[in-house]
């Protein structure tokens, strides 16, 4: 589909995130985190809190660097 290096549409993005949901999960767990996301509000706040919980602001904003285009 695409490299890393390309920046995604939005129909890319939706069609790599399933399909690697999928990998991950298998097929009912995919089913079933998508309808848990649709049915629930999501806190997005306290994901990225989660998600960064461990790291150093300077290694966020190195990674962001190395994915920014102008």
């Amino acid at each position: 589909m695409t490299d890393s290096t390309q920046i995604m549409n939005d129909a890319q993005l939706r069609v790599k995130a399933l399909a690697t949901l999928k990998q991950e999960l298998g097929m009912a767990a995919t089913l079933r985190f998508l309808a848990l996301i649709n049915q629930n509000s999501t806190d997005y706040v306290e994901i990225s809190r989660q998600i960064y919980e461990e790291q150093q602001l300077d290694e966020i904003f190195s990674r962001a660097k190395q994915n920014w285009k102008d």
